[in-house]
């Protein structure tokens, strides 16, 4: 089953409104937790790479992604931190990343309100490989 697979009703659910409030109950659904990881295994990198020097939170987004990684981390906060992320590589959001830097404000504010959920689970460590990843992406460039 693929990652664009609707897998559960709690995936048909209605669609996204930007004016609603995010159930983050909803990351925490199997289902939707299995979809939100597939996501991310293939979205992820191609889309970090391609705008990592053009937005602000790409540390914070990278972070969460080794903390995701992490098996330390608790699995109901990688679930919550891959729900974020997922979001951060769907080509469909409240405000198309096409549109320079307003963009990206959508994505920003998700993960603003990922750290302050689950931003106690990041560690020194997930920290530091975000912005040594960083300077290698920049220094690619």
């Amino acid at each position: 089953m693929s990652a664009d697979s609707k897998v559960s009703p709690h995936v048909n659910g209605q669609a996204f409104d930007a004016s609603e409030a995010i159930d983050p109950s909803r990351a925490l659904v199997p289902a939707v937790a299995r979809v939100n990881e597939q996501r991310v295994a293939r979205g992820f990198w191609p889309k970090i790479r391609k705008v990592a020097t053009k937005i602000p939170f790409a540390d914070d987004a990278l972070s969460v992604w080794f903390c995701a990684r992490d098996p330390e981390t608790p699995t109901r906060a990688k679930a919550l931190m891959m729900a974020g992320l997922a979001y951060f590589v769907l080509p469909t959001d409240a405000i198309p990343d096409v549109l320079a830097v307003v963009g990206f404000t959508d994505d920003a504010a998700v993960f603003a309100a990922l750290m302050a959920v689950v931003g106690r689970n990041l560690r020194p460590r997930h920290k530091l490989a975000a912005k040594r990843l960083l300077k290698q992406i920049a220094q690619e460039e």
